[in-house]
């Protein structure tokens, strides 16, 4: 048999055949992680069964093996998937903001969203029952921050505050809305979504609303809207 002259055409004879089970491995994983991320959230890491979420995958067991290493390998993928989603949400959402009241609700509304996600994989997030594990922790851990300083750069960028002080204001504003977010749905959404969203901003455009603005930038201040959210606000500070 006579070979091609071109020393490439090995590898090249061999793209066609590797690429499908490229995908095709790509999309297996896929399924692992959603299965993996239903069992998690529903039943926490204790009480999740390796067997369980490959039947769920459909697939077998040995098959999680071929990308995990163990429970644990496969828990911190889908909470670092989970962590992800919540500060790109953060992120996405300030950066389409035009003025800084609207950055505020942003900011909110991205954790509401998040937690109101039919995944749930806020749970991961917010509720694990595997803190102590080191790794674990730190992800967590690196969620909130994440968010922090998503905020801090930009009331930081937005206003004259030092970045100590600008650092606090992202702390309480992202503390405000993800024990917020989580009350809501926890209440079983009592109220409608953007309500309670436009609440927490009032809340806490109260107090950013007096933060100076950066010489020769967009004024900060504004004035609250007649909106029963803020004559609530108002009421409570009289």
């Amino acid at each position: 048999m006579e070979y091609p002259d071109s020393p490439d055409w090995f590898h090249r004879s061999r793209v066609p055949a590797t690429r499908p089970h490229r995908e095709a491995r790509e999309r297996r994983r896929a399924q692992l992680l959603a299965a993996a991320v239903e069992i998690f959230v529903s039943r926490g890491y204790h009480a999740a069964v390796m067997n369980d979420m490959a039947q769920r995958a459909g697939c077998s067991k040995p098959v999680f093996y071929q990308h995990f290493s163990g429970k644990l390998d496969l828990y911190l993928t889908v909470l670092r998937e989970s962590v992800d989603m919540l500060v790109t949400g953060v992120e996405q959402a300030l950066s389409c903001a035009v003025d800084n009241k609207s950055r505020v609700r942003a900011a909110v509304g991205a954790y509401f969203d998040y937690v109101d996600h039919e995944t749930q994989n806020f749970r991961l997030v917010f509720e694990s029952d595997v803190i102590s594990e080191p790794a674990v922790q730190r992800l967590v851990d690196g969620a909130v921050d994440g968010c922090i300083e998503a905020v801090c750069a930009v009331i930081a960028r937005h206003s004259g505050l030092d970045p100590y002080r600008a650092h606090m204001l992202a702390t309480g504003l992202v503390g405000a809305s993800q024990v917020a977010a989580s009350h809501w749905l926890d209440s079983n959404r009592a109220i409608p979504k953007d309500e309670a969203v436009d609440i927490i901003v009032e809340l806490c455009w109260g107090g950013l609303s007096t933060v100076p603005s950066q010489p020769g930038g967009p004024a900060a201040a504004a004035d609250f809207t007649e909106t029963p959210a803020a004559n609530a606000v108002e009421r409570l500070s009289a």
